[in-house]
């Protein structure tokens, strides 16, 4: 997979969750102020209930429309070491390969294709920040839990 379809899914996807929450805060909204969810008495917090939820899903909508400008502005270029904005091979000390990409925010995205999984991970991550500033042929060191887990750096796209 190529960095540049892989910035477009990742996109593709940022935009499906940004109508997914935009139209679940306005859902939520309608509920928090619909007359039936007025309070009959002061023990009864449905409407309050279902603001703080707009609220949440208003503020992660916001959050994802932050990443997709950023996202759209992202450089394409391959470099030789691992930056932000690298596409990165790894293999594990126990044979396991993956494909991470470095972006800047949205950690933890799982994009998928033809070609395999890629998890979007960002350079404070613990494994982002291991892999940031090394090559091909550099060994990544991850502390995970009581054991030190190795990965190799197979390609920096």
């Amino acid at each position: 997979m190529n960095k540049a379809h892989l910035i477009d899914l990742i996109v593709q996807r940022l935009s499906a969750d940004l109508e997914l929450f935009t139209t679940a805060a306005k859902a939520a909204h309608e509920a928090a102020t619909h007359a039936e969810n007025q309070p009959d008495n002061k023990y009864d917090t449905l409407a309050l209930e279902a603001s703080y939820v707009a609220q949440g899903q208003a503020n992660r909508a916001q959050e994802i429309k932050r990443a997709l400008g950023i996202y759209r502005q992202l450089p394409t270029a391959a470099t030789e070491t691992v930056t932000l904005c690298s596409l990165v091979s790894i293999e594990g000390d126990d044979g396991s390969r993956k494909t991470v990409f470095i972006g800047p925010l949205e950690g933890g995205l799982k994009i998928g294709s033809g070609q395999g999984e890629v998890m979007v991970i960002t350079p404070t991550s613990p494994l982002g920040a291991a892999l940031v500033g090394k090559g091909i042929g550099d060994t990544a060191a991850l502390s995970v839990g009581c054991k030190t887990v190795e990965y190799e750096i197979l390609e920096v796209r």
